[in-house]
């Protein structure tokens, strides 16, 4: 089901709800910054991962330096 925007999806769905509860503070207000774009439950599953992915290169990436 697509719904609004991530608010929305959390208002609406318990297990999105769940799921995102159990994500670290930091990845939670990352992806509240990222509301309008996120509408289905595997959109988030999917931002989450991109966000992280994203986290881990730029550790990496600051190991080399």
């Amino acid at each position: 089901m697509r719904y609004q925007g991530l608010h929305d999806l959390l208002a609406c769905s318990n297990s999105t709800r769940q799921y995102f509860l159990s994500l670290p503070v930091a990845m939670q207000v990352a992806l509240h910054e990222q509301d309008a774009y996120i509408h289905t439950a595997a959109q988030l599953r999917a931002r989450a991962e991109a966000i992280e992915q994203y986290n881990n290169a730029v550790r990496i990436s600051r190991l080399l330096w």
